[in-house]
């Protein structure tokens, strides 16, 4: 019994002496410490290649783009309309520029959403455009890796 009560107040004690060290970090020391933590959350990954580094985030491909905007697409839009006629709303690829795709939503309105896929994040602008009315706008944001889980 007595080996008992000594050997927990002697493991209470380590307990409270590590805690303590915890605790007694300095704020300098302890944001380092979460500043640390949080670089290498967010550190992009690097690829490098004989002299040069490239530092990229994702390599959003093409297929990836219009897969995303396709699935966006059929869970935010009323797609109902279109299983009798099919060629009233549909997806495809637009043009493709250096920095983003575009992915282009067409609506059994006539009106069509345009989808800028941001290459090297997967950030999604889209604009909304009514030709009937001759109106364009923006209509938000997305994030298209979200949409290609």
């Amino acid at each position: 019994m007595k080996y008992f009560a000594i050997s927990s107040i002697f493991m209470i004690t380590l307990s409270c002496i590590s805690c303590k060290n915890k605790t007694d970090m300095t704020p300098r020391a302890q944001a380092e410490t979460t500043d640390s933590l949080q670089v290498a959350k967010d550190t992009p990954t690097i690829e490098q290649s004989n002299d040069s580094i490239s530092v990229q985030k994702y390599k959003i491909t093409a297929e990836m783009a219009y897969k995303g905007v396709d699935n966006y697409c059929h869970s935010a839009y009323d797609w109902s309309v279109a299983k009798e006629n099919p060629s009233i709303m549909y997806v495809q690829m637009g043009e493709e520029t250096e920095a983003e795709y575009k992915v282009i939503f067409r609506s059994y309105t006539g009106s069509f959403v345009y989808f800028f896929v941001d290459k090297a994040t997967g950030k999604t602008r889209m604009v909304e455009h009514v030709p009937s009315l001759n109106i364009e706008e923006e209509s938000g944001t997305i994030d298209l890796l979200e949409y290609l889980k």
